[in-house]
């Protein structure tokens, strides 16, 4: 308790007289022997009591004193602080309007933290001061899903064997890599990340500890941390499944393997980088089984889907899916290449990495590094005699250039950009160098999308948001009142998060006669969007509206994403 603070509690119990001077130079004597904190140490040996101590804590730094934990946290509240911010500063947001935001931490004295929340926030942060056990526990409940169960497996391993990282030699990480206790850790491990639906798992090693963390949900949530001198076994351990070179720990490397956990076949992405510490390794989880690539089953509109299903049931054209990175974009195009995937045609893709393997198209991954770009891949493609043409990304000139003579010359093409909205893309495709005449005869349509996450069907309520939040939302006030919102309050089926699973969000542009003309005036996106939304064009946002009203996100996710 405040262990890095001990100086500044020696000097706020002496000028309070909180404890005899003599005893507390005695115990704080023996904490800087021992190590330790001399709060902890002051309070256990009954010079004080806990609450008063926190109550001088208080009125030491002029901070309101919270007694007891809060019955329960908004999730509109709990939203404003991201879980891994929330988790590096062990901070808990209390309540919030539009402009302050209260927040209890487990280190009152360390000011930094409010000007890193606000920062984060844009909100005036005000801070509490609450038992650092009770701030703890809120973290479990409110920013931590359930932890893996590895204490047994821990026990296992004999920690005082380990060598250190400086004397091991490439047979002594293989053999650590292969005892039976290591193997058992790391498939937990994995076992839980595909249980719990994981997209990335994270094996992150700092100077004293050695983090796991699952990205669930777009979120970012750490385990129960395994010693330190665990890093180097289970590192080598993720590095064998990998095929990657065990002994090389000075470069990055990327590996991928299939695997069979817990009863089914999962493809991992795997990524090496050395830090300071160590490697961090980043396992990406391709698990195919719980993704449906159909595009029957992606939450689309009806409208949208038709759209999309018209764009690549022609036979020549360019259809684009755009949005940041994680919104999906590749889900989609994965659907309509198994929709296209027919014996009479014939499907390639220039990929970087590839990420599903499907049975009867020709897949290429990219390696820039032996000069297999996306354009150099898409020159080899035009002579392969294909049908249909999937680029991973358009990334540059080339690449754009390559994919639209393509589309002129008979073949179909879907790929993906970065852009916010859908009438983006053909501003960045304009700024590529593409004249616009051939970005108006080649582009069928283009496909925004975001992920939001979805409400917990188990613990989803009815209730009235903040009138700040609403009015973020840029509507008339007189629908508003007509509609009911909903959140999650947070339960065991979804780690009390009160979110369980995604659903997209999407901006569907369909070219039409009247847009194709603005595109080959060079008009400016904001022109092209004006056209399509009178022509019938939902945006993100009113899309995200749709979603809202039916119950299926919050407000939160859609003011965020969209």
């Amino acid at each position: 308790m405040y262990a890095a603070h001990n100086q500044t509690v020696f000097d706020l119990c002496l000028a309070h007289e909180l404890v005899d001077a003599v005893e507390l130079e005695a115990i704080r004597d023996a904490v800087s022997a021992g190590g330790g904190s001399l709060a902890s140490a002051v309070i256990d040996q009954g010079k004080i009591s806990r609450s008063k101590f926190l109550d001088t804590v208080a009125f030491s730094l002029g901070l309101a004193r919270l007694k007891d934990a809060p019955y329960e946290i908004a999730p509109e509240v709990l939203s404003l602080v991201e879980p891994g911010l929330a988790r590096m500063h062990e901070v808990v947001p209390i309540e919030a309007d539009e402009r302050r935001l209260v927040v209890a931490c487990t280190d009152p004295f360390n000011t930094g933290i409010v000007d890193d929340i606000a920062f984060a926030t844009h909100r005036d942060v005000r801070m509490l001061v609450l038992d650092p056990v009770v701030v703890e526990e809120l973290l479990d409940v409110y920013y931590r899903p359930k932890n893996v169960d590895y204490t047994g497996v821990l026990e296992e391993i004999d920690l005082s064997a380990v060598a250190s990282e400086e004397d091991l030699t490439a047979d002594d990480l293989l053999s650590m890599a292969g005892e039976t206790p290591i193997i058992r850790f790391v498939n937990l491990v994995l076992a839980q990340a595909i249980k719990d639906k994981a997209s990335d798992i994270h094996f992150e090693p700092f100077e004293k500890d050695f983090k796991i963390r699952y990205r669930i949900d777009g979120a970012l949530y750490e385990m129960s941390p395994p010693p330190r001198e665990l890093a180097v076994p289970i590192i080598s351990r993720v590095k064998v499944i990998g095929s990657l070179n065990i002994a090389e720990r000075r470069v990055p490397q990327d590996g991928k393997v299939r695997l069979v956990v817990a009863g089914r076949h999962v493809d991992l992405r795997i990524s090496t980088l050395p830090t300071q510490f160590g490697e961090s390794v980043v396992l990406r989880v391709l698990d195919q089984s719980a993704t449906s690539l159909e595009l029957d089953s992606l939450g689309m509109p009806d409208d949208v889907r038709e759209v999309i299903e018209a764009a690549i049931a022609r036979p020549n054209g360019i259809f684009i899916s755009t949005g940041p990175t994680g919104s999906g974009k590749t889900t989609t195009l994965y659907s309509c290449l198994k929709r296209l995937n027919k014996v009479g045609s014939k499907l390639m893709t220039a990929e970087d990495p590839i990420e599903y393997e499907i049975d009867g198209i020709m897949q290429v991954g990219v390696n820039s590094l032996i000069g297999l770009t996306f354009a150099s891949a898409l020159k080899a493609f035009l002579r392969q005699d294909p049908d249909i043409i999937m680029v991973g990304e358009i990334r540059d000139t080339d690449t754009a250039q390559i994919a639209i003579q393509a589309s002129l010359t008979g073949h179909l093409v879907l790929s993906t950009l970065h852009t916010n909205d859908a009438a983006g893309a053909v501003t960045r495709l304009m700024d590529m160098g593409i004249e616009p005449f051939l970005i108006s005869s080649s582009l069928e349509a283009v496909l925004a999308q975001r992920l939001l996450r979805r409400i917990c069907s188990e613990c989803r309520k009815a209730y009235l948001p903040d009138p700040a939040l609403l009015a973020q939302l840029a509507l008339d006030g007189s629908i508003l009142h007509r509609k009911e919102f909903f959140r999650g309050t947070g339960c065991s089926a979804c780690a009390n998060t009160g979110y369980s699973g995604r659903l997209g969000i999407f901006e569907m542009l369909k070219v039409s006669e009247a847009v194709r003309e603005l595109i080959s005036e060079g008009k400016p996106t904001m022109a092209i969007r004006e056209q399509a939304t009178q022509e019938g064009m939902r945006t993100l946002r009113e899309d995200g509206l749709r979603n809202i009203f039916t119950g299926v996100t919050s407000v939160e996710e859609v003011i965020r994403y969209s």
